[in-house]
């Protein structure tokens, strides 16, 4: 038996950037042999188990052999004849095809962890080359049997963005598009990468790599639209510059480290409204925000002369007092998508005035009596209307402060 750690926490660790996870592979065993270990098997559709004792994932050496369309239409391999290097082989990019010779310390009872040995790295297909020159680039040709790996090319892009693409991997990205592979691409599997890539460091990069690729038309038909000019017909090949700014309020998100809703937001803003309800198996939270951006965000961002009750009437819109840190999110995505001529003036405006109507309750507006409020005797409908009214009269009091 011989385990390797593999994947991301290689990468990471050559790169000097924090291990989050980490991956192992195990070579020349069986699924018996991981139980006997007191290993718990965890994986459906090949074996994958989790260590007893710090629960990390280990995985018998696989190949994968091509029967179907769509990143499902795969037969499983994994017996103890299976080499290291066919199990790197099947993985997307080199750079996550890099191995770190170990050894497992069965005597050690204290942990029972494998240790990462000095006997260096296993990198058949020049992964840390390509660290070294930061380009992502296909392990093998077996890449384009896979569409998810068009969407993590992509994504990895948004996480590195000082790396490129091989021109031969983008190539082969447009080859699978052109061929109708990535047509097979399910809903949860686009939105789990896109939301990681929505994550990242700077996200304008993975809609720039799944334009010229053609896939954001795939992934997200409206984009395919003609809007003004930035998007060339049902290719969806548009330059990097002009989609880069278009996405500039996106990659600001990033740079706020603003939570996904807010990112997501302002990916709709930028791909087109409409298209909000255009990727499926999008968090409720997610498209709740984009919604509400379409519905109310042109009357935030216009509402500098607006008088206490339509100040008022648009809080409710927006929930803002019922739903405050929602109502916060739709103000931060307004702000990264507003432009300088129009400022963030009334959205701070708004914060202050959500605020103002926060404080206000039947109570301390001393506006009926303790029984009154207690008993609802004249009515929840007139308590509403008094709770309102009282508001509308802090927030007129408050805007006449500002003006004054």
């Amino acid at each position: 038996m011989q385990i390797y750690l593999v994947g991301g926490a290689v990468r990471d660790a050559l790169l000097g950037l924090p291990v989050q996870d980490r991956d192992w592979v195990v070579v020349g065993t069986t699924p018996e042999a991981m139980v006997a270990q007191g290993f718990v098997p965890v994986g459906r559709d090949f074996p994958v188990f989790l260590h007893p004792v710090t629960k990390e994932e280990y995985a018998l050496a696989r190949t994968e052999r091509k029967t179907a369309p769509g990143y499902r239409g795969f037969v499983v391999h994994a017996a103890p004849d299976v080499t290291l290097e066919q199990d790197l082989a099947r993985r997307d990019i080199t750079i996550n095809s890099i191995a770190s010779g170990a050894h497992f310390d069965w005597e050690n009872a204290e942990n029972h962890q494998a240790i990462a040995a000095p006997d260096g790295l296993v990198d058949p297909f020049g992964g840390v080359a390509d660290l070294r020159v930061k380009v992502l680039r296909h392990t093998t040709p077996a890449f384009r049997e896979d569409p998810v790996r068009i969407l993590r090319v992509a994504r990895f892009a948004a996480r590195f963005p000082d790396f490129s693409v091989a021109p031969e991997t983008l190539q082969l990205m447009r080859d699978m598009v052109q061929g109708g592979e990535a047509a097979h691409l399910v809903p949860e599997r686009v939105w789990q990468e896109m939301a990681k890539g929505l994550m990242a460091a700077k996200p304008s990069r993975m809609l720039a790599v799944l334009s010229d690729c053609g896939a954001l038309a795939v992934v997200w038909p409206p984009a395919s639209k003609d809007k003004g000019g930035s998007f060339s017909g049902r290719t969806d090949r548009v330059t990097e510059s002009s989609l880069a700014a278009r996405l500039a309020a996106l990659d600001r998100a990033a740079t706020v480290q603003a939570p996904l809703p807010v990112r997501y937001t302002c990916l709709c803003e930028a791909l087109g409204a409409s298209s909000g309800e255009a990727m499926r198996r999008v968090p409720r939270e997610c498209s709740e925000l984009a919604g509400l951006m379409v519905a109310h965000g042109q009357a935030l961002r216009h509402s500098g002369r607006l008088d206490a009750s339509q100040w008022m009437a648009l809080l409710e819109h927006c929930d803002a007092l019922r739903r405050p840190e929602r109502f916060a999110q739709l103000l931060q995505a307004c702000e990264l998508q507003a432009q300088p001529e129009s400022g963030v003036a009334p959205l701070q405006l708004a914060r202050e005035l959500a605020q103002a109507a926060q404080m206000i309750t039947l109570r301390n507006a001393a506006l009926c009596t303790e029984s009154e409020v207690s008993n609802a005797s004249k009515g929840g409908a007139w308590l509403g209307q008094q709770l309102r009214q009282a508001r509308v009269a802090a927030l007129a009091a408050h805007l006449a402060a500002r003006s004054g």
